[in-house]
C-alpha cells in the first residue's frame, strides 16, 4: 500500500482502512473459532466476553489493548499470535460506577499467562489503582505459559505485587470460573473476596496427579479444590454459586455495597424501611435462657433494611456471622456470634474469619456493628495446639487497630476473654449497648460458683442445694443486666424492640468520626 508523502490519507483510503479496522475488531471479538466457543459452552462455561457483558452495565465496556499480541518465539509460538493474547482487559460501569476488569479467554492458549498477557493485566491493575476504582478478575486460565518459561513466572510476580499495593486502597474481587492451579492461585488469595462456581472452577497449588504421586492419595479436582471445599473447609472462597450467571449477578450486588476506594464512602441509597421501625419480634426470637439456641441471622434480618444482607463466608466458620447490609440506606458491616453453631463460641477459624472482615471494613471505613452472645473460646487440646492464642489475637488486633465507627450490642452471654475480644468498650468500641437479658462476666455463674465456693459446697450437708443457692447469689450480685452499666462499661441498656432505631441514630452520629493511629510504617499483627 502506498502512503502519500503529505496532505494526509485520501478520504477513500481512510474509509477503506476504517472498514478494515472494523472487520478486524469483529474478528477479534468473535474469538479464535466457532469450534473453540462451542467447546467452552459444552463445559457449561461462558466465554470471557459473555462474562464481561453480564458483569458490566450494557454497552459500558471499553477494551484496552485489544490488538496486543505476544512476541515469543520457539515451540511453535511464532506461528500462533492471536490478538488479545488470551486475556481481555478494560473498564466499564456497574450501576453507573466505574469498575476495571480482566478476563482470561480459555479459548486462546487455555487462558495461560505469557509475557504480553501479564503486561496487559499489569496495565489494567495500575489503571484501577490510579483511577481509584474496584478491580474484578474473571479467572479461567491454565496457569503459566510453559513455552515462555521464566518470563511467564515473572508476570505472576508483577500481579502479586500489584495485588498487595492495591490492598486496602481499592476493592479487589476474584471470580473463579475455571481452573486456577499453582502459583496463579495466590493472586485470588491476595484479593478481598473470592467467588467460585460449583463443578467448573477449582483452585489448588498442586493438582490431583501430583498429590497422588507424592502422597498416594487419590482425589478428584473438585474434591481437592472445588467450590464447596473452599467455601466450607479451607475458607479460601467467600461465595459459591451453582452457575456463572448467578455468580456474576452477586458480584454486581457486592460491588453496589462497596465504596470505589478507601477515600470515598460506600454508596447510600434511599430507604423505604422506617429508621424508627420497632421490632417486637426480637423479644421472642432471643430466649432469656442462655442455654437455649436461636438463629442470629433472624436477628440481623430484623435490624437491617428490608431484612436484606449479604453474608460473607456463609459456609465456613459458621459459629460467627460476617455480613454486609444497609441500615437507613447506609452500608454497615455486621459481626455476630451464631448460637446455632457451637453455641456461638469463638474458635480458630471464627477468629480468622471475623478478623479479616473487620480489617476489610476498617480499610474502607465501613461501620461495624457487633452482636454478642458468646460463651467464650472453644476449649480443647486441638484448639490450644492449633494456636487459638495467636489466632484469637488476630481478632483482638483487628478491632483494636480499627478506626471506623464501631458499635457493640450484647444480647445475652458475654463471658471471659471472648467478651473483650468481640469489640468491648475497653478495646475501643465507640458505643456499647446491652439488652436487659445480658450477662457479662468472667465465666458462667455455675462455673464461677464451683471455683469461688468449692469448699463451702463440698462441706455442705446438701452440696447441690448449696451450689444452687450460691449460683443464684452470684448471678444477683455480679451478673444482673445493669452491673456493667452501673460501672460505665455499657453506655445503655435498651429495649430490644427499639434496637434498630438506636443503632441507626448512633451510626448517623458516628458518620463523621475521625481517628488517627500513631505514626508508624505498619503494625505487626499476630500470625
Amino acid at each position: 500500500m502506498t502512503y502519500p508523502s503529505s496532505g494526509g490519507v485520501e478520504p477513500t483510503e481512510a474509509r477503506a482502512r476504517t472498514t478494515a479496522l472494523r472487520a478486524l475488531r469483529e474478528e477479534v471479538v468473535r474469538g479464535p473459532s466457532d469450534k473453540a466457543t462451542t467447546a467452552q459452552h459444552a463445559k457449561g462455561k461462558l466465554t470471557a466476553r459473555e462474562r464481561i457483558e453480564l458483569l458490566l452495565d450494557p454497552g459500558s465496556f471499553q477494551e484496552v489493548e485489544q490488538l496486543r499480541r505476544h512476541r515469543a518465539t520457539g515451540f511453535g509460538l511464532e506461528a500462533k499470535k492471536p490478538y488479545t493474547d488470551g486475556v481481555i482487559t478494560g473498564w466499564g460501569t456497574v450501576e453507573g460506577r466505574t469498575v476495571f476488569v480482566y478476563a482470561h479467554d480459555f479459548r486462546i492458549f487455555g487462558g495461560a499467562l505469557g509475557e504480553a498477557h501479564a503486561t496487559k493485566i499489569h496495565k489494567i491493575m495500575d489503571m484501577a489503582i490510579a483511577a481509584g476504582a474496584p478491580l474484578v478478575s474473571l479467572n479461567d486460565g491454565a496457569g503459566a505459559r510453559i513455552q515462555e518459561g521464566v518470563s511467564a513466572l515473572a508476570g505472576y510476580g508483577g500481579i502479586f505485587q500489584r495485588n498487595t499495593k492495591a490492598s486496602g486502597v481499592i476493592p479487589q474481587i476474584s471470580v473463579m470460573l475455571g481452573p486456577c492451579a499453582g502459583g496463579a492461585a495466590y493472586s485470588p488469595a491476595l484479593t478481598d473476596f473470592v467467588f467460585m462456581v460449583r463443578d467448573t472452577s477449582q483452585m489448588f497449588i498442586t493438582g490431583p496427579d501430583v498429590v497422588k504421586a507424592v502422597t498416594g492419595e487419590e482425589i478428584t479436582q473438585n474434591g481437592l479444590g472445588g467450590a464447596d471445599v473452599h467455601a466450607g473447609t479451607s475458607g479460601v472462597c467467600h461465595f459459591a454459586y451453582d452457575d456463572e450467571r448467578t455468580c456474576l449477578a452477586e458480584v454486581r450486588y457486592l460491588l453496589s455495597l462497596l465504596p470505589q476506594n478507601n477515600r470515598e464512602a460506600a454508596p447510600q441509597v434511599a430507604c423505604g424501611d422506617p429508621a424508627g421501625r420497632r421490632s417486637e419480634a426480637l423479644l421472642d426470637l432471643v430466649p432469656a435462657d442462655g442455654n437455649r439456641p436461636y438463629d442470629m441471622a433472624k436477628v440481623i434480618e430484623e435490624l437491617v433494611d428490608d431484612g436484606e444482607f449479604l453474608e460473607v463466608h456463609e459456609w465456613w466458620a459458621r459459629n460467627v456471622i460476617c455480613a454486609l447490609a444497609r441500615m437507613d440506606g447506609r452500608v454497615v458491616g455486621m459481626v455476630a456470634n451464631q448460637p446455632l453453631v457451637l453455641a456461638g463460641v469463638l474458635d480458630i477459624e471464627a477468629s480468622q474469619k471475623a478478623a479479616r472482615f473487620v480489617q476489610f471494613c476498617d480499610a474502607f471505613n465501613i461501620p461495624v456493628v457487633t452482636l454478642l452472645d458468646v460463651p467464650g473460646f472453644l476449649p480443647g487440646v486441638g484448639q490450644e495446639h492449633g494456636g487459638i492464642i495467636r489466632h484469637g489475637a488476630k481478632l483482638l488486633y483487628a478491632y483494636c487497630n480499627a478506626t471506623m465507627p464501631r458499635i457493640s450490642l450484647i444480647l445475652r452471654k458475654a463471658y471471659g476473654g471472648a467478651y473483650i475480644v468481640m469489640d468491648s468498650q475497653s478495646i475501643g468500641a465507640d458505643l456499647t449497648y446491652a439488652w436487659p437479658t445480658n450477662e457479662i462476666a468472667v465465666m458462667g455463674a455455675e462455673g464461677a460458683a464451683n471455683v469461688i465456693f468449692r469448699r463451702q459446697i463440698a462441706e455442705a450437708d446438701d452440696p447441690e442445694a448449696m451450689r444452687a443457692r450460691l449460683v443464684k447469689e452470684y448471678k444477683s450480685e455480679l451478673m444482673h443486666p445493669y452491673y456493667a452499666a452501673e460501672r460505665g462499661l455499657v453506655d445503655d441498656v435498651i429495649d430490644p424492640a427499639a434496637t434498630r432505631e438506636v443503632l441507626i441514630r448512633s451510626l448517623a452520629m458516628l458518620q463523621s468520626k475521625h481517628a488517627d493511629l500513631p505514626s508508624r510504617k505498619h503494625g505487626n499483627p499476630p500470625q
